[in-house]
């Protein structure tokens, strides 16, 4: 007889000890799947951290690219035009002289290299060099117009795509100037029509 106390008590230990083994195996699944939403998390938002890291890389590239055009074609304008458009080309290349350095600081700060990769702006600096006399003013004006058009668009966007406060600035600074650009360079392009 006794051993019945002695069996019921074994088989209650054993019992006793799956409830504590099966309630230790859902603790730990459920801290596996906390883990796992955990990282997953993590990844996303490391993934979301590289994407807007690689969209400001963009930005940089292109702005600094456009800039250096339109450097370029303001001082060959400076050479070969007359004084209402002399007078516009040397202050549109002082301005994208100074968002430039802007620029160039802000990239290095973010270890980001500016290259000058855009070949179509080189294409279109040789298609104001090739103009007669004639046609130059015109074809300058346009030109200059749908690379500061280009800028807008790139700050517009990068203003919608980024929270980095300084990105932020740059844009707020610069921004007002470049619409203000656009429209003298429009306002002469009907004064030479």
């Amino acid at each position: 007889m006794k051993a019945m106390p002695l069996i019921k008590v074994a088989i209650l230990k054993v019992f006793f000890l799956l409830i504590i083994l099966s309630f230790s195996a859902c603790g730990k699944k459920e801290r596996q799947k906390a883990n796992f939403f955990k990282n997953e998390t993590f990844s996303q938002n490391n993934k979301l951290q590289i994407d807007k890291d690689q969209i400001e890389t963009s930005f940089f590239i292109a702005a600094a690219n456009v800039s250096n055009v339109l450097i370029s074609k303001s001082q060959f304008a400076q050479k070969h035009s007359e004084n209402p458009i002399q007078d516009l080309s040397k202050k549109i290349e002082e301005h994208q002289n100074q968002l430039l350095q802007q620029i160039a600081e802000m990239a290095n700060k973010k270890l980001v290299v500016i290259t000058d990769i855009n070949v179509t702006h080189k294409r279109d600096l040789y298609e104001l060099i090739d103009t007669d006399e004639n046609t130059f003013n015109q074809t300058y004006l346009n030109s200059i117009s749908e690379s500061l058009t280009e800028q807008i668009k790139l700050f517009e966007k990068i203003s919608t795509e980024t929270d980095d406060e300084t990105i932020l600035k740059l844009v707020l600074q610069y921004l007002p100037d470049q619409y203000q650009l656009l429209r003298e360079t429009e306002r002469l392009k009907t004064e030479f029509i």
